[in-house]
């Protein structure tokens, strides 16, 4: 699923740590899809872990060739 990355393990840290880092372990979650546990005082109050993304479907389109604005009697008109 995610073939460029690394997953990450699971993580713990103090609050306090976690305060101090936040933005950089947001996005190492982001980018690992890995976890990051957040204790207080040694006990497991938090766990950041990333979102689920959506797959996205393949979007489909079709091609057109020639005139899409002519006139409106061709030849498979007639």
């Amino acid at each position: 699923m995610w073939p460029t990355e690394v997953v990450m393990k699971k993580r713990t840290i103090p609050a306090a740590q976690f305060k101090s880092q936040c933005l950089g372990l947001l996005d190492e979650v982001e980018k690992t899809r890995g976890e990051v546990i957040v204790t207080k005082r040694g006990r497991p109050v938090a766990r950041v872990v990333p979102i689920e993304r959506k797959q996205e479907r393949p979007k489909l389109g079709i091609k057109i060739l020639g005139d899409i604005v002519g006139s409106i009697e061709s030849e498979w008109i007639k």
